[in-house]
């Protein structure tokens, strides 16, 4: 039952579409722009950078804030599985995000919320992530493929700090822990799934840092 009910408080958070929101403001549905797809990048693309940062740090933020409500609720009852019941909580804020009810379910692709997920988790996995996710879209200029390699990241760093015993949970939660990763890894890699086509023909949009494309 605790962990529905921190899945269900991450979903509230979730809820709150930045993206959504700030397109209303500027008089348009954001999903029928662009990618159609209510994120940080469609964002970029749409309405600016000034849009598409505030997006990322609205859609982060709902994530950590959603984290820290859990984390402050259950410190005391379920101290040796609260990273356990964070997990649950993030994991409801990307399915709120991806999926909202009030909008058809048609949200956006998780990597902004996924980010305040790694940002609650552990300082090195929030510096491999940053690393990780900027050093491939400097390289190769993919937002799509820069995304799915931290999902890849937190594939790898996730069992190795738990085995240390960085989480201080009993093996059974971590056993839980790594399966929501997974889950939330796979459905990340099925809402690209269309971005990982276009990948694999060459066609998929690259996103510059500069404001200038550089001359090729």
């Amino acid at each position: 039952m605790i962990r529905v009910l921190c899945l269900a408080i991450g979903y509230a958070f979730g809820l709150f579409q930045t993206s959504y929101i700030i397109g209303r403001m500027h008089g348009i549905d954001i999903r029928n722009y662009g990618s159609g797809n209510a994120g940080t990048t469609n964002m970029m693309r749409t309405l600016g950078r000034k849009a598409g940062l505030l997006t990322f740090a609205g859609d982060c933020l709902k994530c950590v804030l959603a984290v820290v409500l859990v984390r402050l609720l259950f410190a005391g009852s379920y101290r040796d599985m609260l990273p356990l019941l964070s997990f649950y909580a993030a994991a409801g804020v990307i399915l709120g995000h991806n999926f909202p009810f009030y909008l058809g379910f048609r949200g956006g692709k998780g990597i902004a919320a996924t980010a305040g997920l790694v940002f609650s988790l552990n300082p090195l996995m929030t510096i491999l992530g940053l690393l990780t996710f900027f050093g491939t879209l400097y390289l190769t200029h993919y937002v799509s493929l820069g995304s799915l390699l931290v999902y890849v990241g937190i594939m790898i760093e996730l069992p190795i700090l738990g085995q240390l015993g960085y989480f201080g949970m009993s093996q059974a939660h971590l056993n839980e822990m790594y399966i929501i990763a997974f889950l939330l890894a796979a459905l990340a890699f099925w809402k690209h799934r269309e971005n990982i086509k276009r990948l694999r023909n060459g066609t998929e949009r690259k996103t510059y840092l500069s404001k200038k494309k550089p001359k090729i």
